[in-house]
């Protein structure tokens, strides 16, 4: 049977990194990276902000160039998925009916766009924006002249490809179920700052706003009908409602999974010789008291990646523990964090939003342990020492601005 030493599911950050690293760690066995995704190794963030705007091409998000791949040894299989892993035999099948053996397995997958569950989610016209392909499709109904938008759910890829849509010069309805947008990740300081940023740039913010059902005309989406009975005329929707981790296979051969797949201070399964990765690994995180979670970021992807790979090459590491951070671009505001703000019992606002500069500053128990950066790039860098070190200075020295954040520092 055909087999490789290192057989790597996914082509994103992770799946990237994690043959990147294999290499730089002096790894000599041979390597076969597989992807559903039919295209090169590719960066992700930049689809619904530079590539989905026109201002980056395709070949600029590339994660390396074609030759790179080949100049290392590091075989690609793409457009293809791997649909069973047999873990008593070392081996993976894939969609094509073909068997592959592994020494070591990294299942970098990530996840698939969570999807609507009402009628009218399968017509044409309804988008995600997770792969090029998906981009692609959308870009070309723009250029056809497509000018009505409905984005539903108010996370930052809702928000990030509603700023880019109005750039186009679109009309923009975005729709989020809870109170305010960003709920999940933010306080309420920066989810107010945003709300207000989207509407002085035209767009229909709509919060506590259910979708009852898509309405289509010949095939494709021409309505949003809201719960309350009204409709929203849609040329085309974009769903942004969060991802459903990429885990089947390895839950089918045994694999501990709950939410996404559990992971060990190593990124390892709890199947032998198989590690797992990224936006669909849930590991115990130090930064959150412990709490076993998922973190969908490419600062997490590329660390996880990494130390799966010293892991296999024998470079001996503590417990996976990279410090998580993350950003988002939306009009000229560049939002920078630091941390994780889970659990958080009381925030300090530090600048004035107006300004279009300040940062949200996350406490639990008087400790710092995140901060949102809004356009205060000396906050983030500043800042994350305050989250390492644990750093519990007064609230009204956090909040002046006249103090950096340094100086808040444990000697």
């Amino acid at each position: 049977m055909d087999s490789r030493d290192v057989i790597i599911v996914g082509s994103g950050h992770g799946g990237a990194q994690a043959a990147i690293a294999l290499r730089q760690n002096g790894f000599a066995g041979s390597i076969l990276m597989i992807s559903q995704d039919s295209e090169l190794p590719y960066e992700r963030p930049p689809l619904s902000k530079e590539y989905l705007s026109g201002d980056k091409p395709f070949e600029r998000i590339l994660i390396r160039p074609k030759q790179f791949w080949s100049d290392k040894d590091i075989e690609l299989r793409l457009g293809v998925e791997v649909v069973l892993i047999d873990p008593a035999q070392h081996e993976v099948t894939l969609g094509n009916g073909e068997s592959v053996g592994y020494g070591k397995l990294i299942w970098a997958a990530g996840g698939a766009p969570r999807a609507l569950t009402c009628s009218g989610a399968d017509l044409k016209g309804v988008h995600a924006v997770r792969t090029r392909a998906d981009v692609d499709t959308l870009m070309h109904e723009l250029h056809e002249g497509a000018k009505k938008a409905v984005v539903i759910g108010g996370g930052y890829i809702g928000l990030e490809a509603a700023a880019v849509l109005r750039k186009l010069d679109c009309d923009v309805t975005l729709l989020e179920a809870l109170p305010r947008v960003l709920a999940r990740v933010a306080g309420e300081e920066l989810s107010a700052f945003y709300q207000a940023e989207h509407r002085a740039h035209g767009v229909d913010l709509r919060l506590e706003t259910m979708v009852d059902c898509l309405e289509g005309e010949d095939g494709r989406v021409a309505r949003v009908r809201l719960h309350d009975g009204s409709a929203i005329n849609a040329d085309l929707v974009i769903v942004g409602i969060g991802i459903v981790p990429s885990v089947e296979a390895l839950a089918a051969a045994g694999a501990v999974c709950s939410n996404g797949v559990d992971v060990d201070g190593s990124c390892r399964t709890s199947l032998e010789d198989v590690f797992a990765i990224g936006d669909c690994a849930a590991h115990r995180s130090r930064w959150a008291q412990g709490a076993v979670m998922r973190i969908e970021s490419v600062q997490n992807a590329n660390d996880m990646a990494t130390a799966a790979a010293k892991t296999i090459c024998g470079v001996e590491q503590q417990d996976y523990a990279a410090f998580p951070w993350f950003w988002s671009n939306q009009y000229d505001l560049k939002l920078q964090t630091a941390g994780l703000s889970v659990g958080y019992d009381a925030t300090v606002l530090r600048g004035d939003p107006a300004s279009r500069s300040f940062s949200v500053v996350y406490l639990r128990d008087g400790q710092v342990i995140a901060l949102d950066c809004v356009n205060a790039m000396k906050d983030f860098v500043q800042g994350r020492k305050l989250v390492e070190q644990g750093a519990a200075p007064a609230p009204k020295a956090i909040g002046d601005t006249g103090i950096p954040l340094k100086e808040l520092a444990k000697s």
